[in-house]
């Protein structure tokens, strides 16, 4: 399974730095994980972090989940060491913060040729999503929201209607050049009202799953982003009704009262791929 045909309902991020966060994550029904050389390591612990991780990564144990390593940007003292580091490391993927053009995807590519991720936080970044989405080497993107908001200064809604225009033009980059793309994180880790209607929402919009910032949002964001019992069984009628009708000489069939048409059809099977693609992670 390729890493754009992999499930990614939950991506949680990991102090790259932590031994016993480490361990922890392997345990964890998390769907990616993004180790963070980043924000989440104090500068005084960057260098000792990037051996932290790779001792881990070596180590194994964390199955199917994909393993993204967030470096720090390439303008920063750390950033080469980093990319350098990670493209030695028993890794998926390498995660740039604060994309704002190909050109730093460049950069970062005559570094490595593993799969590149690219986060979505600034402003400049936003309106350059569909070059930045367009990048050869680029599998996915990652939205930043807290950056974001403080870089539009933004205030916390919550329906979103203040990032909504940030999130639509990076959604439509990424389903545009076959990229995956994650939400945000929600910040009140305790309130699970709250973050089951943002992974609604975020599902509804068309995002392949959503950051987390703690192991108590898993199980929410696994269900919110997986297909329900009855659109598995939906998809399944569909396809076997449209299949019927077209031997029957017909190029539409009717399901539940409702037109079925290629376009539907196209929808049911992948439902029921990123169904079997969550099933095969607990294999």
């Amino acid at each position: 399974m390729d890493l754009t045909m992999r499930p990614y309902r939950s991506v949680l991020y990991i102090p790259g730095s932590k031994d016993r966060a480490l361990d922890k994550a392997r345990t964890l029904p998390v769907d990616a994980i993004i180790f963070d050389l980043e924000d989440a390591v104090s500068p005084g612990e960057k260098e000792a972090a990037r051996e932290t991780l790779a001792a881990a990564l070596r180590q194994g144990g964390f199955g199917k989940r994909t393993r993204i390593v967030r470096i720090n940007g390439l303008d920063t003292r750390w950033g080469k060491d980093d990319a350098v580091a990670a493209n030695d490391m028993d890794c998926d993927a390498i995660l740039l913060p604060k994309v704002e053009s190909p050109e730093q995807l460049d950069a970062l590519a005559k570094l490595t040729d593993k799969p590149l991720w690219a986060m979505m936080e600034t402003p400049r970044g936003i309106l350059n999503a569909a070059a930045i989405g367009a990048h050869e080497q680029l599998w996915g993107m990652v939205m930043g929201t807290n950056d974001l908001a403080k870089e539009l200064n933004s205030r916390f809604r919550a329906d979103r209607l203040p990032m909504q225009s940030s999130l639509g033009l990076c959604l439509l980059a990424a389903k545009a050049t076959g990229c995956v793309i994650v939400d945000g994180v929600y910040n009140a880790f305790k309130d699970d009202e709250g973050l089951k209607a943002e992974c609604d929402q975020g599902r509804d919009m068309g995002f392949d799953g959503k950051t987390l910032i703690h192991p108590a949002q898993v199980a929410i964001t696994n269900d919110a982003f997986a297909p329900t019992e009855a659109e598995i069984d939906l998809a399944k009628r569909q396809i076997e009704a449209f299949e019927a009708a077209g031997k029957a000489g017909q190029g539409v069939a009717v399901v539940d009262g409702k037109i079925v048409e290629n376009l539907h059809v196209a929808t049911a099977q992948s439902i029921l791929a990123k169904a079997d693609a969550i099933a095969a992670m607990t294999e």
